[in-house]
């Protein structure tokens, strides 16, 4: 099964769940259909915003060991990571002509903590590996090598005799400030500054339609489009988008099949278009 949604710090703030009603109503459920599946294990391909990788970024990345870092209303934890499994993962994709970088006790945020939250109902409710793609600042990886990585990922997956979720996490338009430069040493605390102050300019960059022409061309599966959108995602939907390259890898572990649509919302106070697409039909 596949899920691919966005995600937003501001979700998790807002406690009281008074926002984004429309996309918490999809949420729950996509959880529902989820919990039927019974996952074993969950492959989850997320960004990173400059915090787990700074000196070194990789464009792949399999985590044999993780942790999440406490950010909100996320403690921190523990992943639990099956290593063997992530291990042969990697070297399954070395030979299919990938160099991803292996990485051991990474320290990730709410780009994997949150979707693990939201859809699983906790961080600890299925063995899972994190797939770090690097969405986060140049150079990118090009959205066709996405594709043809979450194909070589999907063959693996086919070899596995478990019931697995693919998660892609991030998008839809949004445009943090924290994002819009070269800087890879800012503080939480500067980070967290900076796009505050700067909200309200980011509001304007959200682009509804943007996102539901996105969301189409993944219904549709028509690579052709999705490629071209997010190669050029930045001018029309903000640095933000780089994320749907996550959706990008998850959607093609499933074959080249396209997805069901969930919900979708853009929330003006998370900065984002929030959206969520299942390959298995949501009622």
């Amino acid at each position: 099964m596949v899920l691919c949604a966005s995600h937003a710090p501001g979700m998790d703030r807002d406690t009281e769940e008074a926002l984004g009603r429309t996309f918490r109503a999809g949420v729950a459920r996509a959880r529902a259909r989820i919990a039927e599946f019974e996952p074993e294990l969950v492959l989850l391909f997320g960004g990173d915003h400059r915090r787990a990788f700074k000196t070194v970024v990789p464009a792949f990345a399999v985590a044999l060991s993780a942790n999440l870092m406490a950010e909100g209303a996320q403690r921190a934890a523990t992943l639990d990571v099956p290593p063997d499994l992530a291990r042969a993962l990697s070297e399954s994709l070395l030979r299919a002509g990938f160099d991803v970088a292996v990485c051991r006790s990474v320290e990730l945020d709410h780009a994997f903590g949150q979707p693990l939250g939201h859809y699983l109902g906790g961080v600890d409710r299925a063995p899972v590996i994190p797939m770090p793609v690097n969405c986060a600042g140049p150079p990118l990886p090009a959205p066709a090598r996405v594709l043809a990585y979450g194909a070589a990922v999907g063959d693996f997956l086919r070899t596995v005799d478990k019931r697995v979720l693919v998660i892609g996490t991030g998008g839809l338009a949004h445009h943090p400030a924290s994002l819009d430069n070269d800087r890879y040493d800012m503080s939480d605390d500067e980070r967290r500054t900076l796009n505050q102050s700067t909200a309200e300019q980011a509001r304007g960059r959200m682009n509804p339609g943007w996102d539901q022409r996105f969301l189409a061309a993944m219904e549709a599966w028509d690579t052709a489009t999705l490629i071209e959108m997010t190669e050029n995602c930045e001018a029309e939907a903000g640095v933000g988008a780089n994320e749907v390259r996550t959706w990008l890898a998850a959607a093609a572990t499933a074959g080249g099949r396209g997805l069901h649509t969930v919900v979708y919302e853009p929330v003006l106070e998370w900065i984002t278009g929030m959206g969520a697409m299942t390959s298995a039909p949501v009622g």
